[in-house]
């Protein structure tokens, strides 16, 4: 999704400046400066709402941590009957539910009461960078063209090309969900496209007025 979107909108931003009639320098510029935007703009984001996640498993671990201070027996009755939820007879869902407690109590809670566990918990930074760091890379793509291509071929270029990224993305990701791969490829370019040909209408709209 981040490469999407660095994708997307960097293309649209180069491709909407250079329908203007700016200038290769010009286009690159606001390209640059699209790029660093929008990653921060991604990080900040992505930041901000795993941090919202992180608050809310760390404000549930400490009421859970609560009640198993006080009431450790319902608590361990709990945890049966979520076993029991799963297919164990009461008797070894007691079993395993007192051997888990007896290895870290707030551990099973945690993993099979709240659905945290080590491998999913909330890290803001690493989702922070992660998704700035795959905005980035979809940005560079188009970029690059830009830089490469005569400029009088710098809008069919980097719209094509950007398609092209964007429809092999499209089938990678419907690919990895399980998806319909060219239900993926079509939908993500459709957009692309769309993005693109409103953003090059409005810079010429806006070149001819200056």
């Amino acid at each position: 999704m981040g490469a999407n979107d660095g994708i997307v909108s960097t293309a649209s931003l180069l491709v909407g400046v250079a329908a203007a009639g700016t200038g290769r320098s010009n286009v690159l510029i606001a390209g640059v400066a699209g790029l660093v935007s929008g990653a921060i703009s991604m990080a900040a984001g992505e930041y901000v709402s795993v941090s919202s996640q992180s608050d809310t498993e760390n404000a549930d671990l400490e009421r859970e941590k609560g009640e198993l201070a006080t009431m450790p027996e319902r608590e361990l009755r709990e945890l049966q009957g979520i076993y029991e939820s799963r297919g164990l007879d009461p008797a070894l869902a007691m079993q395993v539910a007192q051997q888990l407690t007896a290895h870290g109590d707030l551990t099973a809670h945690a993993r099979d009461e709240l659905g945290i566990s080590e491998m999913t918990t909330a890290r803001p930074i690493q989702a922070a960078l992660a998704s700035a760091a795959t905005f980035s890379v979809g940005a560079v793509l188009p970029l690059v063209t830009t830089a490469v291509v005569p400029y009088g071929s710098v809008i069919p270029a980097v719209s094509a090309l950007s398609l092209v990224f964007l429809a092999a993305l499209g089938m990678l990701s419907a690919q990895a969900g399980g998806a319909s791969i060219m239900r993926g490829a079509l939908r993500v370019t459709f957009w692309g496209a769309l993005a693109m040909a409103l953003t090059a209408l409005v810079g010429r709209m806006v070149g001819a007025v200056v």
